[in-house]
């Protein structure tokens, strides 16, 4: 008897776990500049990170000065891209 109450129990576990959703939200669709602004935020977090962590006594001169070259090269471009992308109309985008 116990066994069958078991069995029904993972079985019940089971169905509950992995039956699909019926309201499933849709997702938003991004835009390029929604895109963008999310990774401006995400280098300008890297940047934050990396100047914390050379203050820390983390990265050699060399390395932190090379790093931080390359995010503020890709930041630049990021922004160049928004602010094209901005000063364009609504419709072209």
């Amino acid at each position: 008897m116990s066994t069958i109450a078991c069995g029904l129990l993972l079985i019940a576990i089971f169905a509950y776990v992995f039956y699909p959703e019926r309201k499933v939200e849709a997702q938003v669709q991004k835009t390029r500049l929604d895109f963008l602004r999310e990774r401006k935020d995400v280098l300008y977090d890297n940047l934050r990170d990396l100047n914390f962590e050379y203050r820390a006594g983390k990265y050699p001169e060399e390395d932190y000065a090379a790093q931080r070259a390359q995010l503020e090269n890709e930041a630049a471009e990021v922004m160049a891209e928004i602010d094209l992308l901005e000063r364009q109309p609504v419709g072209a985008r």
